[in-house]
């Protein structure tokens, strides 16, 4: 998997802590840096422990699936796209202003669950020693468009949610099928077709 690759996965995963944090910005009204870095480290150190978590749990299994890996990972990353593009077309959530613990938590987790399932594909793709920059890369990607997300909240509202989470969607759709296909083309190359 390429840095680019990496990025654009990360991209798309961070489009729902992006979405929450504009609905957030949006409840906050007038907001400052300390509101933009709670969002993001809150949403940030979720989806930088997720996929860790993932892929230690994908790592108990990966070498009795290797035969399936790139199905595995583009079966998860298509059903994480399809809801996030189901999302986008549903009815809004109403957030309110408060960022305390237990209502970050939630949301961080909740925002995050989709990292779970790509970890658990970072284990069939045997990424190896590259796990720790990879959820770095996605922790600190998220932090930067959540900790913007609700910038643009406090400017826009909520005008662009449904968009953030349709584009987040179908990246992952797109890499999920990029996998399958090199999958299969080296399966092919592997039995000599």
């Amino acid at each position: 998997m390429s840095i680019w690759e990496l990025i654009v996965i990360a991209i798309g995963l961070s489009m729902d802590a992006f979405a929450v944090s504009i609905c957030k910005g949006l409840s906050l009204g007038k907001i400052n840096w300390k509101h933009m870095c709670i969002a993001g480290a809150w949403f940030g150190g979720f989806q930088a422990l997720m996929p860790a978590i993932g892929f230690a749990f994908g790592r108990l299994f990966a070498d009795k699936i290797t035969k399936y890996d790139h199905w595995f990972a583009f079966i998860l990353l298509v059903l994480i796209g399809i809801n996030m593009i189901r999302e986008a077309f549903g009815k809004d959530e109403e957030l309110d202003a408060k960022m305390d613990v237990k209502t970050m938590l939630l949301l961080a987790v909740a925002t995050s669950i989709d990292a779970l399932a790509v970890g658990v594909s970072f284990a069939f793709l045997e990424i190896g020693m590259l796990i720790i920059p990879a959820v770095c890369l996605i922790g600190v990607i998220t932090f930067g468009f959540s900790a913007a997300g609700v910038k643009i909240g406090s400017i826009f509202g909520t005008k662009y949610r449904s968009k953030a989470e349709l584009v987040g969607g179908i990246i992952l759709i797109l890499i999920g099928a990029k996998i399958l296909i090199q999958g299969l083309i080296e399966e092919a190359a592997n039995r000599g077709i």
